[in-house]
């Protein structure tokens, strides 16, 4: 019976998964949970409309994705189809939120293009089974459907990839 119940356990966590072709179940931001830096909520319907690159960092690992970063920055796609996104899991780090908050409001001044949201308590890692104290890279299409997801450091072959499938929805 353990077993049984075990399974189902399983399978109801896996479920719940982002997945590739899908559009993923709705996440909200807001209150105690996080949101923009700017103290707006966030919801992940807001990535339709757009091509959309989601960065989910851990602070401890923020720079893991920086050729990712520069690769798209050189490309100056253009903003009325395409956006990005950089969502902190606070709750994967040893740093106050504080701190972190004042770096990401500079990084928001600094880069007013991409919207800067704070999870505060792992709730895309629970929601959408993230991996969690990494730095996952997901893109999504106009429709808000998963087109592309790694968790950890792109190699310079997935980064043109990354590339090649922003440049082929836009």
């Amino acid at each position: 019976m353990k077993k049984i119940i075990t399974g189902f356990l399983l399978a109801v966590v896996g479920g719940f998964a982002i997945e590739i072709g899908s559009v993923p179940p709705t996440a909200a931001l807001s209150g105690e949970n996080g949101g923009i830096v700017n103290g707006a909520d966030w919801s992940s319907s807001m990535l339709k409309e757009k091509v959309t690159v989601l960065f989910y960092v851990d602070p401890d690992k923020k720079d893991e994705n920086n050729a990712l970063s520069k690769a798209l920055k050189a490309k100056h796609f253009d903003r009325k189809k395409y956006r990005s996104v950089a969502i902190v899991n606070l709750a994967a780090t040893w740093m106050p939120d504080a701190v972190i908050e004042m770096k990401l409001s500079a990084k928001q001044k600094e880069f007013p293009d991409t919207i800067y949201v704070k999870d505060k308590k792992k709730i895309l890692v629970k929601k959408w089974g993230l991996k969690d104290d990494a730095s996952d890279i997901l893109l999504f299409d106009k429709s808000g459907k998963l087109i592309y997801k790694k968790f950890g450091k792109l190699s310079q072959k997935e980064i043109d990839q990354v590339i090649a499938l922003i440049e082929e929805k836009l």
